[in-house]
């Protein structure tokens, strides 16, 4: 099915972080920066976030920019070393064309010695820590100040197995019971709950309405579960389309943005199912 009317532009509002460098992308960076560059003088600039950059990157990033600004958010795996994220980030902050938007670094218990407190941070949460420990930290630390936000990884990886919808509503509602926002990263290609190549892969459009029934009753992770599993477009556009302004800025200062290795495709697919604004997408139908 296709909406009857475009969703509320501000709903699609820097979602989309560009993480092109990153699997099952794997970019070269020189490329990912030319491609970012276009993204970002494109009709739907507006729709893309950052480049994401691995933080040992760093030096090979100031490298290419050159005096053409780049804005990046500097990215540490599970298993970075503390002297490689100390390193990126003081190269990247002293970089005269590197504009860094934020930090993403695996949550731990010294998570605060190695982000500086001035920068938004994105802090990944692992399955090794309770889940209420995380996001009970977090939250001590955004109420003090810090401008932090929980970080979910929604894709497979060869050392992290695909959450199901259960697993990613008890990360969603736990968050929002806690009024702490969230990013997802990894395997958001699609609009719909789905299996691509034999693998299954959560819906954009799922997790929009996912956070809107969480943020209305976050109690109930069984019905933000439901919107997840949920494979019908005539379940979820009709919700989509019909939000309002304030309700969209609602989903979107919960669900803060998300990281895909190719921007154009949760929007190619927007652009099909008419919930993207023609004049966000007229580059994408060329």
């Amino acid at each position: 099915m296709t909406a009857r009317h475009p969703a509320v532009a501000s709903l699609f509002m820097h979602l989309i972080d560009d993480a092109a460098v990153f699997p099952p992308g794997n970019a070269l960076l020189p490329d990912a920066i030319a491609a970012h560059r276009r993204h970002r003088t494109s009709s739907y600039a507006v729709t893309v976030g950052p480049l994401l950059v691995p933080v040992g990157w760093v030096p090979e990033l100031v490298a290419l920019v050159g005096e053409d600004p780049v804005a990046a958010t500097l990215i540490a795996r599970p298993g970075t070393a503390d002297q490689i994220v100390e390193q990126g980030v003081s190269l990247a902050l002293a970089a005269e064309h590197v504009r860094v938007t934020g930090i993403e670094l695996p949550w731990s218990p010294h998570w605060r010695t190695l982000a500086p407190g001035e920068l938004p941070l994105a802090l990944e949460l692992s399955r090794e820590i309770p889940l209420e420990t995380a996001l009970d930290d977090l939250t001590r630390a955004r109420s003090s100040g810090r401008a932090v936000v929980a970080k979910f990884r929604t894709g497979a990886t060869p050392s992290w197995s695909w959450p199901n919808e259960n697993e990613l509503a008890h990360v969603i509602a736990g968050a929002l019971e806690r009024s702490l926002p969230f990013k997802l990263t990894g395997g958001l290609h699609h609009l719909l709950r789905a299996e691509h190549d034999g693998e299954p892969q959560h819906g954009l459009l799922n997790v929009l309405v996912a956070t809107a029934v969480a943020l209305a009753d976050p109690v109930r992770s069984d019905e933000v579960a439901a919107s997840l599993a949920e494979r019908d477009p005539l379940a979820l556009v009709p919700i989509v389309e019909s939000w309002s302004t304030a309700t969209a800025a609602d989903v979107r200062r919960a669900f803060t943005a998300y990281g895909c290795c190719e921007v154009t495709d949760p929007l190619g697919e927007l652009v099909d199912m008419g919930l993207l604004p023609h004049d966000l997408s007229s580059d994408l139908r060329r």
